[in-house]
């Protein structure tokens, strides 16, 4: 079991950058694959993030991101400090919402429903 918690939410302008942070307990966190996912008010919760486990130097698929992020989000894993990062740059106000990291233990899977474990979330509010 892991527990996952995040930081580094808050308010911004449009066009400024936020880095979230998820620090994850236990001893098999390279082992997870890892995503952020959002849920803005009224809306249902979407991945924006995924990258795969990377045990041992092996590593399952690349970083996925929907269209939506894409060239702006930068999610990343420091499997020594068991954190996984989103850098989220020229952000929007539709990229208002709360943010959420989650782990899943199985193979790289961007199906929010195989993602196990949640941390309680953090607020990312974009000013425009």
């Amino acid at each position: 079991q892991v527990q996952l918690v995040e930081s580094g939410g808050g308010l911004v302008q449009a066009g400024g950058s936020l880095r979230l942070s998820c620090a994850a307990s236990g001893r098999t966190f390279s082992t997870y694959t890892m995503g952020w996912f959002r849920q803005a008010p009224g809306k249902e919760r979407e991945l924006v993030a995924a990258i795969g486990r990377s045990d041992g130097g092996r590593s399952d698929a690349s970083p996925y991101y929907p269209d939506s992020v894409k060239g702006r989000f930068t999610i990343s894993r420091d499997n020594a400090k068991n954190t996984v990062y989103l850098q989220m740059n020229s952000l929007k106000p539709e990229d208002t919402a709360v943010y959420y990291c989650a782990a899943a233990s199985s193979i790289f899977t961007t199906t929010r429903e195989r993602y196990a474990y949640w941390g309680q979330g953090t607020q990312v509010t974009v000013s425009s």
